[in-house]
């Protein structure tokens, strides 16, 4: 695997209000919080960008809502925050994709002539999914973390319900076999980025 000299990592939703167990039901992939640090720090030895998307949730009992604690990044995110290394940007949105947030990533990453993006956070099914496939729509080379991700059980419709696990896979399925990322083992990506 290549990981290029620019490419930024993004690191999406990684915020307290995910740890709101009551909200949100059990998670999988205990492991994701290690991999997003151990990408970040490697990210910022090499100089490379890092984008950090924060969710500001419109719906008032939201725990990623603005103004509320759970809207504030994990501790072991924010203090990577503002490190030595490449170039930084915040992005907020409202929505799944962390490209219709504001500043506009898009503008961004073309400006910097950034075409490759590593994706790793909160949640794999949602805004990583969701992140990676318009990426992939816009022409760039998108890299997905697998285990740098996590996800919670959801129900759908008929009654129908899958595990965090299934939905996590079946977007690891989806983005790769559909084209859109390929979809790694965080430790490769360390393992090129070096």
């Amino acid at each position: 695997m290549d990981i290029a000299e620019n490419a930024a990592l993004v690191v999406v939703d990684v915020q307290k209000g995910f740890e709101e167990v009551d909200f949100w039901g059990a998670r999988n992939n205990p492991e994701a919080d290690d991999n997003i640090a151990a990408l970040i720090d490697v990210w910022q030895s090499t100089g490379r960008p890092v984008v950090y998307v924060r969710h500001d949730s419109v719906k008032p009992g939201s725990p990623l809502r603005a103004g509320y604690e759970g809207n504030g990044f994990k501790e072991y995110v924010e203090g990577r925050r503002g490190r030595e290394g490449g170039a930084e940007l915040l992005v907020t949105k409202s929505v799944n994709s962390a490209f219709l947030g504001t500043p506009d990533l898009g503008a961004w990453l073309r400006e910097a002539g950034i075409s490759q993006i590593v994706l790793a956070g909160i949640q794999t099914n949602m805004c990583v999914e969701t992140t990676a496939r318009m990426g992939g729509n816009l022409g760039y080379e998108v890299v997905v973390a697998f285990d740098a991700t996590y996800t919670f059980g959801l129900e759908g419709p008929f009654g129908w319900r899958q595990s965090a696990d299934e939905l996590a896979r079946a977007s690891a399925v989806s983005l790769h076999g559909g084209g859109f990322a390929t979809v790694v083992a965080t430790e490769d990506v360390v393992a090129a980025a070096k």
